[in-house]
């Protein structure tokens, strides 16, 4: 097997379908492996236990993994009624049964649809979370309770798609979930087990779409290994940001750190828009600030 090209260009970001039982950051020191650069990052972490979509940036691409964290995500994901664990996944200790036989079909719908909309959520106390510059976890394992701050997220679909009974005493719940950044699926699995009286963990989580990339076009860690994808860094701004082109003379300005005329901008969004010069390369991430675009990273 012949060893894969150095990243093109500028670098730019590469869809991995993360396998269960392997950290982020296990599959980032792999990627660094393949892409022959350290320079490589990820957006959104999933667990060790989640496989899915992980979008990873190598070189200046990791510029941008910041701002393209701040998308919505779907997940695929089991849930166990009947029993709770410390990590509120099947990753932690069991640490109460209670039996789900009595839950019906009707009562988890029901819930599916209490918990759906714009909520304040208890993160997992197993989580990377920092409580006074410890992580949450590092506590946890230390045998100190955590008791993490309630947060804004949204639950844009929490919908039901089959229930199933391993055991008499246990209920399994396949969902399908849209949701903002920040949303621990686990710590819904755990809500809708204690709202129910019986407890819940989650057993099984896959992400099918971060931002507008898809699991269909991830690739596994293997494929990677034969054939090094990356998507380069102009093709990833033009899909993820609003596209502003601008002539020689304000490309000149760009790459030097210069404003432009707000007025460039094609439409008014909150987040950063991508700034292209006439040979198509992309130049920087800019934001609007009153009546300018300043910039927030430049590439070049």
């Amino acid at each position: 097997m012949s060893r894969p090209a150095a990243p093109p260009g500028l670098g730019g970001l590469v869809i991995v379908d993360k396998p269960a039982g392997m950290s982020s950051h296990a599959v980032v020191a792999r990627v660094r492996r393949l892409a022959g650069t350290r320079r490589v990052g990820h957006a959104g972490t999933l667990d060790p236990m989640a496989t899915g979509v992980l979008v990873l940036g190598v070189e200046r691409a990791t510029r941008v993994l910041g701002h393209l964290a701040l998308t919505d995500k779907d997940y695929a994901a089991t849930i166990r009624l009947g029993q709770s664990t410390v990590t509120d996944d099947a990753e932690g200790e069991i640490v109460a049964d209670r039996s789900a036989a009595a839950v019906t079909d009707q009562q988890v719908r029901e819930q599916a649809a209490a918990w759906t909309g714009d909520l304040m959520q208890r993160p997992s106390a197993v989580s990377a979370i920092k409580v006074d510059g410890a992580r949450a976890y590092a506590l946890v394992r230390a045998g100190e309770q955590v008791e993490l701050a309630a947060r804004p997220v949204r639950i844009a679909r929490f919908a039901v798609v089959a229930l199933r009974r391993p055991e008499p005493d246990l209920l399994d719940v396949d969902v399908e979930v849209t949701c903002s950044t920040g949303t621990y699926i686990r710590a819904l699995a755990r809500d809708m087990g204690e709202a129910l009286g019986v407890g819940g963990h989650l057993t099984a989580l896959r992400r099918t779409r971060s931002g507008s990339f898809r699991v269909s076009e991830a690739r596994t860690l293997d494929s990677l290994e034969a054939d090094f994808a990356i998507v380069p860094l102009a093709a990833a701004v033009a899909r993820e940001f609003p596209r502003v082109d601008v002539d020689d003379d304000l490309a000149h300005s760009v790459r030097h750190g210069g404003r432009l005329d707000a007025r460039l901008a094609p439409v008014e969004v909150a987040g950063p828009y991508g700034v292209f010069g006439p040979d198509g390369a992309v130049l920087a991430l800019m934001e609007r600030r009153e009546e300018a675009l300043r910039p927030l990273v430049v590439f070049v």
